[in-house]
Order: structure tokens, then C-alpha cells, then sequence
């Protein structure tokens, strides 16, 4: 083949590449555990090639993911959801154990592979066992392909995965919590920003009414905050994602006004405010402006809403460059809003519409399934159900058994499709007790279902926690 020929070979695979829709990325994942000092207390905490949290994963629309993960753990399995990727044509790299694939073995080696379809803010982690809780979660940040630009400007940015942490080990967390009676685990001893925070000592010490002492960090401490720095009067995206395993969050920025314009991976028309909630697998960009004394700096706090705090706020610091980051802020952080003012949630929940433009849902639809969640007993165990079923995970994967028509994998009786209407959700349940199953319920490819979510009081007292849902491959 001649130089000229190769030239035009080589032009027209560039062209193919780009009809076809994006680039292959691969990644390779060790997953293993490994000890930390994520807020200043040494403890095992899982991570993927040594690091804690693990790899921010980059890629732009079009792009496919090709990601070899070996199981480097000692006795037991893993796998990896990918957060809000909807898994068009590859419900098998969803990254689920029991439902779309078998959890990998000790020493072994599967490739999840798939297309990123929607720009926006995702993230990923462990999704068996306890496995998030024990550190194992990352980013994966979606980019519009080169050439196009977002519906909004902006000059720099900075990513932000908020993250809860405990002492005890997540095997000891799960002993406790499938144990009769229930051992509860908590709440949890440190929030984490980027997977840092600070346990035995204080950002704000001299502001806020703490027996804990000034943090003195002399720089490369794996607890020591990661700085946002930016310059006066420009504008910042901040990614925020949330892969806490129980903590519901309010984020805020000292004399800071905040934009939304981005949630879980869509675009919203824009809106401000002083802070604002993230719960549990949610994300979101917000746009800041740099609009403040170039002299100061200023305080970002995450604290906890929805339970009854225990928890310090986890900290860091928004630096202008025009001053040294060493520079403590000279007011004290933003106060965490009361953690049951639910109706300033709901408030905030409200303003999130989708922008302009965006293709507007079904105006009616097929079918209709209620949901009641409750917390329930199964043979003296504490569970959660969803109409009074308790999920029991089949030993083969739903998506196996269904391609390969193994019908009797799991229970082929649907679940309830509903409640009984006169069940009171305001108080602890009448009959307790409820049953375990596995069956699944099933829709025709192009049906609309309308999906009501119901939560209930919990088994005793007053109170219902909060639960937030998360829709796989959609």
C-alpha cells in the first residue's frame, strides 16, 4: 500500500470513527482493600488502583466504555454500577449482582462495556453487599462532544462527590444490620468531600462550640481538604454528586449565591439559591460566580439533613487567588438548615423543572403500580418491603434467566401492583410482618407506566425515614 493510499485509509477510519459516534476508552480496575487516612483515623477502606475514592472516569457522548475490572479481594465477589448511565442496548453492564450479572469472583477478570448517551454529572460504585459504604464509588463525568458547547457558560470547574464514613467496618456494619434483633449501625463519624474529611480535629474550631482542636496540616495529609481556587469575577461549574449510604445532605457556599442547572444528567431551567439538598445518588452542576471580596476566603459546607444530626459538617475552602489558601475564612461556616424543615426540601424540590426544549412525558398512560414502602419483620428480622414483599435476590441473575427462559429461576407470580387504600401511613403498621419473594413485574416493550411512590411510617414511633429511588437502565 502506497503512502498516499495509507493517508486516505487512515482519514477515511478517522471519518467512520466520528459517524459512528465517539472513541473506545479503556480502563482497567483493580478493586481491593487498602488502609486510609481518609479524615485523619486510619481504617481499611476499599478503592480501585490504590486510590480512594476511586478514578474520575472522563468521556464524551458517543464514547464507549470498555472497563476490565479484577476482583482483588480475598473472599468475596464485587461488581460496579454506572449511576445514571441508562444502558441503551446493554442492560448487562449494568453492574447489578443478581439481576443483570453474577458477581466476580476472587482473581477474577469482567469487562463492562457500553455507550455514554447523555451529557452530565454520574458516578459510580459497589453495588453488592456493603461494598459502597465501604469506599468503593467514583466519578464519571459525560462531556458533550468537541465542538459543541452547553447551554450555559462558564470558566472553570471543580467536582464535588460528597460521601459518608464509619469507624466500624462495613462487614461489621452488615453483621449488625441483618442480626435479630437489629444492631443499628449509627450515624455516621465523618462527611467527606473528594473522600477527605476530618475526624479528630476542626477546619472552624474557633467558630463553632467543638471540643475538637484546630486542624494544622503542613500539606500531602490524604485528610487534608482539597482546595477549590478560583479568580475574582469568573464563572465556576461545580459538579456535585452524592454516594452516601445513609447521610442526606445540604451544601452551601459562605456569601455565595448558587445556580442549578443540571440534575441527575439533565438539563434545568436555571434557578439560585443560598444552599441546597442533595440526597443519596443524586447529582447535580450549579454554576458560581466569583463575585465576592477577593480578599477573603470563603467556607463550603455539606451537613446533614432528614435524621437527627451527629455528625460534624464536613468543610472545605473556596480560595481566591488573590489571597493565600492558608487564609482562614473570618466568619464562621454557613449553619446546616434544621434537619426536618421539609418543606423547605419540598421547596427546593419544586423549582428543579426541566428546560425549555425538553421532550415532554406521556400525557397519559397503561398502566398504574403503587408502591408502599414500609418497614416490616420477616421471622423476627427487621426488613423493608415494597407492598408488604421483601425482596429475596434469586441465586441466578433476572437477566439471565429471562433471556435463557429459565422459568423456574425465580417466582413467576408478579408482586402487588398495589396497596390496600386504607392502609395509614401516618402510624406505625397494624400487622408488622410481612413476606419474601422475588418475583418481578413485567411491562411490554413502549407501554407507559405510571410509577406512584409511597413511603410510610416506620414500625414504631413517629417518623418515617427517607428512601430516596433510583431508576436502573432507563
Amino acid at each position: 500500500m502506497g503512502l498516499k493510499a495509507l493517508f486516505v485509509w487512515c482519514i477515511w477510519l478517522g471519518l467512520l470513527q466520528l459517524s459512528l459516534g465517539g472513541r473506545v476508552r479503556h480502563y482497567k480496575f483493580d478493586v481491593e482493600y487498602m488502609l486510609k487516612n481518609p479524615d485523619c483515623w486510619e481504617h481499611v477502606v476499599m478503592g480501585i488502583n490504590g486510590e480512594f475514592p476511586g478514578p474520575t472516569i472522563r468521556a464524551e457522548v458517543g464514547d464507549t466504555l470498555d472497563i476490565a475490572l479484577t476482583n482483588k479481594l480475598f473472599t468475596e465477589g464485587t461488581v460496579i454500577h454506572w449511576h445514571g448511565i441508562r444502558q441503551l442496548g446493554t442492560p448487562w453492564a449494568d453492574g447489578t449482582a443478581a439481576i443483570s450479572q453474577c458477581a466476580i469472583n476472587p482473581g477474577e477478570t469482567f469487562h463492562y462495556r457500553f455507550t455514554v448517551d447523555r451529557p452530565g454529572t454520574y458516578f459510580y460504585h459497589g453495588h453488592y453487599g456493603m461494598q459502597r459504604a465501604a469506599g468503593l464509588y467514583g466519578s464519571l463525568i459525560v462531556d458533550l462532544p468537541n465542538g459543541q458547547n452547553e447551554p450555559f457558560h462558564y470558566d472553570g470547574e471543580f467536582n464535588l462527590l460528597l460521601s459518608d464514613l464509619w469507624h466500624t467496618s462495613s462487614h461489621e456494619q452488615e453483621v449488625g444490620l441483618s442480626s435479630k434483633p437489629l444492631k443499628w449501625i449509627g450515624e455516621p463519624q465523618t462527611l467527606l468531600i473528594n473522600g477527605r474529611g476530618q475526624f479528630n480535629c476542626s477546619l472552624a474550631a474557633k467558630f463553632i462550640n467543638s471540643t475538637l482542636p484546630q486542624c494544622h496540616f503542613k500539606g500531602g495529609e490524604e485528610c487534608a481538604p482539597q482546595i477549590l481556587h478560583v479568580e475574582p469575577n469568573k464563572t465556576y461549574r461545580i459538579r456535585i454528586a452524592s454516594t452516601t449510604s445513609l447521610a442526606s445532605l445540604n451544601l452551601a457556599i459562605s456569601n455565595h449565591k448558587l445556580v442549578v442547572v443540571e440534575a441527575d444528567g439533565n438539563y434545568v431551567q436555571p434557578f439560585a439559591v443560598d444552599d441546597m439538598d442533595i440526597y443519596s445518588g443524586e447529582s447535580y452542576s450549579v454554576l458560581l460566580r466569583t463575585d465576592q471580596d477577593p480578599n477573603k476566603n470563603y467556607w463550603l459546607s455539606i451537613g446533614v439533613r432528614g435524621r437527627k444530626p451527629n455528625t460534624p459538617q464536613g468543610l472545605t475552602i473556596l480560595n481566591y487567588k488573590t489571597i493565600s489558601a492558608s487564609v482562614f475564612p473570618t466568619s464562621p461556616p454557613p449553619i446546616t438548615p434544621l434537619w426536618n424543615d421539609f418543606e423547605r426540601s419540598k421547596a427546593f424540590t419544586k423549582k428543579i423543572i426541566a428546560k425549555m426544549g425538553t421532550p415532554q412525558p406521556p400525557k397519559r398512560s397503561d398502566r398504574k403500580v403503587f408502591l408502599l414502602n414500609t418497614q416490616n419483620r420477616v421471622d423476627g428480622f427487621t426488613k423493608w418491603a415494597i407492598n408488604n414483599v421483601s425482596l429475596t435476590l434469586p441465586a441466578t441473575p433476572y437477566l439471565g434467566s429471562i433471556k435463557f427462559k429459565i422459568h423456574n429461576a425465580f417466582d413467576q407470580t408478579p408482586p402487588p401492583q398495589t396497596f390496600p387504600q386504607e392502609y395509614d401511613i401516618f402510624n406505625p403498621p397494624v400487622n408488622p410482618n410481612a413476606t419474601i419473594g422475588n418475583g418481578v413485574y413485567m411491562f411490554y416493550l413502549g407501554e407507559v407506566v405510571d410509577v406512584i411512590l409511597q413511603n410510610a411510617n416506620q414500625l414504631s414511633g413517629n417518623g418515617s425515614e427517607i428512601h430516596p429511588w433510583h431508576l436502573h437502565w432507563a
